[in-house]
């Protein structure tokens, strides 16, 4: 759909933009929006904004071209200062925040154009979108870094210095990009802020310095020794010292340079016309000849076979530095000499030669491939190892937990047929104690004829009843009836679940029942005495003995079982506080301790 011709309104710009074109028509899918905004045209903006409202006015000014681009993002791009801080008042967050197809906003592309002014309007707006990135992770500061804007570099550093911390996708900082450009004032800016970034590596292992050697700037590397001077030492995945890279980056440049201030200086020694060649000793470069060919408009290609200045200097000041290990021996099993004997970098070889670096032949240091076949090797074993530990582990586990659920069950089943036992038995001791009371021997007094004169004997009155004996049996032959019945109650009333309920519950119903069971054998005891009768009382004082100590025996031996319980269950705790708290142990001890806790935790027979 072609736009209606607009007639550009002069509105201010930073700088001076893209050249008007025919563009300006649908051929991009522009909208009068699109259009109005690369031309500048502040009040058909205006008027177009104002008769708009609610949903219409958003998609309107969310709408996008074919590049993706919203009329805000036009507006920023083409550096129209009062036309975005016009529009950005009708943009929320998420709507600034469009990307085009190239995975630039509005904030993005004003930092790449250096805009401060479209910087700042936008920030002041939606300070968040300082944390927008495009699909490679970059943020507004870094591509301000990468382009040398150092004034948005540092007001976008002031609204948040976290920024310089944020990495792209292939791990590189603004740090790095800045350094790799040689932008000297955005390295120390970056370095002022987030001073630990000097250290930050990318996916290659690199830090900043490592791209600063391949620069242009030699005060870019002076200020990244001087923020972290360990830097000059680190090494990248491949095992190169910043020496190494400037070392291999020092061949031959290509350089352009004046015409005329060649030939003021120029032998020729060529017939052809085309063809001009040049004493070295005019750069002070260790040439015996530079060939040069004229290039249109004044300028001539000058093509150096040999090392530029610059690199010198690099490794110059590298090797100039206190801590700097000239020594060192890349994955590749090579010193700096040796990448510059193997690059032909003879001026570099020199220098280091003259600051005694050897190759690592000299040094008879094991190439650095084999050791890391060997490491390489090691790991891999170690890895196998671990993980036949692992599996061997979880095997183990897998059998253990089984093991301990199928004894869980055996457990549950046996706590349940304990309780329904006691259930029983306390039944059967109540309804003992409860017949004992009117099955007395002797009967009881229940007709006035039979009563002797002046035995003061009542009818119902047991026979017995004024007899010691008889007094303990009713005593403690009651009190068992009513422990029993107590048992009775509560284990027709309370329905629990868990295991370590029951056997606390079970632990105090096995207690009443034993006390129980120990007072209905007195009573039993001190009716014997009755019914033997003083004559034969000797054999009720032989019941009594092998009674008590069948129950002394017995109640003993239970007692002793429970203490020991006791004692294990709780030894088991420790060792399972000790163990949770030590995780540094072996995966063997781990199992060991595990088939220790499941042996210590689950008992053929115990005692509660």
């Amino acid at each position: 759909m072609e736009s209606p011709t607009v007639q550009p309104q002069a509105v201010s710009a930073s700088t001076p933009r893209k050249k008007m074109t025919k563009q300006l028509t649908g051929k991009r899918d522009d909208t009068p929006l699109h259009s109005a905004a690369r031309a500048g045209n502040l009040s058909v903006l205006k008027d177009t904004v104002s008769g708009t409202e609610g949903g219409e006015l958003r998609a309107l000014l969310t709408k996008q071209n074919h590049a993706g681009e919203t009329v805000l993002y036009v507006a920023a791009e083409y550096g129209y200062v009062d036309m975005v801080r016009e529009m950005i008042q009708y943009y929320d967050l998420a709507g600034a925040g469009i990307k085009a197809r190239n995975g630039f906003d509005a904030l993005h592309i004003a930092a790449k154009q250096g805009d401060l002014d479209i910087v700042k309007i936008l920030m002041e707006a939606h300070s968040e979108l300082s944390m927008t990135v495009d699909p490679s992770n970059t943020t507004a500061l870094h591509t301000a870094a990468l382009q040398g804007h150092i004034e948005i570099v540092k007001f976008l550093l002031e609204a948040g210095s976290s920024l310089a911390t944020i990495a792209r996708s292939n791990g590189k900082t603004a740090l790095h990009s800045a350094a790799r450009n040689g932008h000297v004032e955005v390295v120390e800016a970056l370095l002022e802020k987030e001073p630990a970034v000097a250290t930050r590596t990318d996916k290659k292992g690199q830090t900043a310095l490592h791209m600063a050697v391949k620069g242009q700037n030699l005060e870019v590397v002076e200020e990244l020794i001087k923020a972290d001077p360990s830097t000059v030492n680190m090494v990248d995945n491949k095992g190169n010292t910043p020496l190494h890279i400037a070392t291999r980056k020092g061949r031959a440049q290509i350089m352009h340079v004046d015409k005329c201030v060649l030939f003021s200086h120029v032998v020729s020694r060529s017939e052809n016309k085309n063809s001009i060649w040049v004493d070295s000793a005019l750069l002070g470069i260790h040439v015996s000849n530079l060939y040069l060919r004229p290039r249109s408009h004044g300028r001539i290609l000058l093509k150096i076979l040999a090392l530029g200045f610059y690199f010198l200097k690099i490794v110059k000041l590298l090797l100039g530095q206190t801590g700097t290990d000239s020594l060192a021996v890349n994955k590749s099993g090579e010193t700096a000499l040796d990448t510059a004997e193997k690059t032909g970098n003879s001026e570099v070889k020199d220098i280091l030669l003259e600051n005694g670096v050897r190759s690592a032949k000299a040094l008879k240091t094991q190439p650095a491939t084999a050791t890391a076949r060997e490491l390489k090797q090691t790991v891999s074993d170690i890895k196998h190892e671990v993980h036949d530990q692992l599996e061997h582990t979880r095997q183990t586990r897998r059998s253990v937990q089984g093991i301990a659920k199928r004894i869980n069950k055996l457990h549950a089943e046996g706590l349940n047929n304990a309780i329904n036992s006691t259930t029983v038995v306390a039944v059967l001791i109540a309804t003992v104690a409860f017949a004992a009371i009117f099955t007395v021997p002797g009967q009881f007094a229940d007709d006035p004829k039979d009563i002797p004169p002046g035995s003061g004997m009542t009818i119902g009155e047991a026979n017995i009843a004024p007899q010691a004996a008889f007094l303990i049996f009713f005593v403690f032959d009651s009190i068992a009836l009513f422990i029993s019945l107590a048992v009775v109650v509560v284990q027709t009333s309370v329905v629990i679940i868990e295991n370590k309920a029951k056997k606390q519950m079970m632990a105090i119903i096995n207690k009443l029942m034993w006390l129980a069971c120990v007072l209905i054998s007195v009573a039993f005891l001190a009716l014997s005495f009755v019914v033997v009768g003083k004559d034969e009382k000797w054999l009720a004082i032989g019941v009594t003995i092998i009674g008590t100590t069948i129950m002394a025996t017995t109640l003993g031996t239970m007692c002793y079982w429970v203490i020991r319980h006791r004692i294990e269950a709780s030894n088991l705790r420790s060792i399972r506080k000790s163990s949770m708290g030590s995780r540094s142990r072996s995966f063997s001890v781990s199992v060991m301790s595990d088939s220790e806790l499941l042996n210590n935790e689950h008992k053929i027979l115990y005692a509660i």
